[in-house]
């Protein structure tokens, strides 16, 4: 009977739609684990499929009890699997991608190299003085301010001028960080079944909020060392799929660091604009340019309605200042206005004040997060080249991370799994994009301490040797590898 008919499958059926586990790639449990997922993924093996005991699936595979019960674990922890009381473990789909050691996490002892994210600016607690301070004057009314507090939009707007797109106040909605910008964006915006263009790899939150919209993705490549690429490959997909929006990251694109030179992001804006794309343009990374220097933003020389840039000081200053923005025509702020007020009355009122501190000071509060950047990603750099000398890595010109392309036969989810009970958190390269693209990628930030980035080096080049060296003896000579 198939699987899906009784919600269970015998361990001989399954073992025939494994196939031998001495041909699978990597340890034989990431392998088994990736072969069940993989099932999972293209239907053979329904959600909500009871497994084989783990005793009746070793046997049918001529493998020990071990190896099952790992492979089990390792799909628990990536959400590809559960444990259901009285029925033992069933299949399961995750509700997101991005898999285990993306989201960040608490302190428990472990590094945490799966988020890239900065500690605090120094100039944080005195713009919370600052706003402490001013508090007072505001209090006796009754806290809430449509779009956001009136100085912060001068003090963005005045900012997007001073950076070449000139911008009046009314252009601007101040949001509860820059992942709210873009939520608000595609609730509003978006209806289910649109199209939306996405560069790939790309940032996983927001492939998670297009999706969640009921927008339908259509992948882009984009290649850091050929940035410019992405023109003529995201004209052809605009002209072919006619997408309702498309999310870019023009400058330092995560996790790639790409960058758009300043003739492809007009030409670019031009194409979209001219195909009735309208681009959201995520610069949370926009002003992080380690080497060289600013460019023109994204959307100069198209008309506003063209483009909804959102930006925030999460990794200028710090993730835990929720505060950012959207910028758009006067008439689109208006309505995603009215939707964020439907949502939520205000933002903070006292992290308003301390970020209209930071903004009006932000070219200080720059210029030592590009220094502090450029050590960390120069540290991460030496180290990996002395480290692990075939990890393909391109040198990022800003932003926060590095893009790593694994040597064949070793696989990025096996990476993460392996690394995390060393005391190493990683997200897996498959969390930015579709499907199940990029397992021969890893992302590495840079915005940790020196001695972290050396440290995680020192867990990761053993764990890359031998989990090669397992790879190498599972598969037979002349097989082919699929990372």
């Amino acid at each position: 009977m198939p699987p899906g008919l009784d919600q269970s499958t015998p361990a001989h059926e399954l073992a025939a739609l494994v196939g031998p586990v001495d041909a699978l790639s990597g340890p034989r449990y990431a392998g088994l684990a990736r072969r069940i997922r993989d099932l999972v993924s293209a239907g053979q093996l329904p959600v909500g499929t009871r497994l084989p005991a783990e005793r009746d699936l070793a046997a049918a595979l001529t493998t020990s009890r071990v190896t099952i019960a790992s492979a089990y674990r390792v799909l628990r922890e990536e959400g590809w699997a559960r444990t259901r009381h009285g029925s033992g473990t069933v299949t399961d789909a995750p509700g997101t991608a991005a898999g285990p050691g993306w989201f960040p996490h608490t302190d428990d002892g472990r590094a945490d190299l799966g988020h890239a994210a900065p500690a605090a600016a120094p100039q944080l607690a005195g713009a919370y003085a600052s706003a402490l301070a001013q508090l007072p004057a505001l209090t006796g009314g009754h806290g809430y301010f449509h779009n956001g507090l009136p100085e912060l939009r001068t003090a963005i707007a005045e900012r997007f001028t001073g950076r070449g797109l000139p911008t009046d106040p009314d252009q601007v909605v101040v949001t509860a960080g820059v992942g709210d910008a873009t939520s608000l964006i595609t609730e509003a915006l978006l209806e289910p079944g649109d199209r939306v263009l996405v560069t790939h790899p790309t940032y996983p939150g927001a492939l998670r909020m297009l999706e969640g919209a009921g927008g339908r993705l259509v992948p882009v490549a984009v290649d850091a060392a050929r940035p410019d690429d992405l023109v003529e490959a995201a004209h052809l997909a605009a002209r072919q799929s006619a997408p309702r929006l498309a999310y870019l990251e023009p400058d330092f694109a995560n996790p790639t660091g790409a960058r758009l030179s300043a003739s492809g992001r007009r030409r670019l804006a031009a194409t979209l604009w001219q195909q009735g794309v309208l681009t959201v343009v995520d610069e949370v990374s926009a002003e992080l340019h380690l080497d060289g220097g600013p460019l023109p933003p994204y959307g100069a020389g198209v008309p506003d309605a063209a483009t909804v840039t959102v930006g925030g000081l999460s990794k200028a200053v710090w993730g835990g200042l929720r505060i950012g923005w959207l910028r758009t025509d006067p008439a689109l702020a208006a309505r995603l206005g009215t939707a964020l007020v439907r949502r939520q009355l205000t933002v903070g009122v006292l992290d308003q004040l301390a970020a209209t501190v930071l903004v009006r000071d932000l070219d200080v509060v720059l210029e030592g997060r590009r220094q502090e950047l450029r050590d960390r990603r120069d540290v991460l750099l030496a180290e990996l080249a002395a480290r692990l000398p075939d990890w393909q890595v391109h040198t990022p010109a800003g932003g926060l991370s590095l893009w790593c392309r694994l040597p064949a036969g070793l696989s990025s989810a096996a990476l993460t799994a392996a690394a995390a009970p060393r005391g190493l958190l990683l997200a897996e390269g498959r969390a930015f994009g579709t499907g199940h693209a990029f397992d021969d990628h890893i992302r590495l930030p840079f915005t940790r301490p020196a001695a972290d980035l050396r440290a995680a080096v020192e867990v990761l080049a053993p764990l890359a040797g031998s989990l090669r060296t397992d790879a190498d003896r599972a598969v037979p000579v002349g097989a082919a590898t699929v990372v």
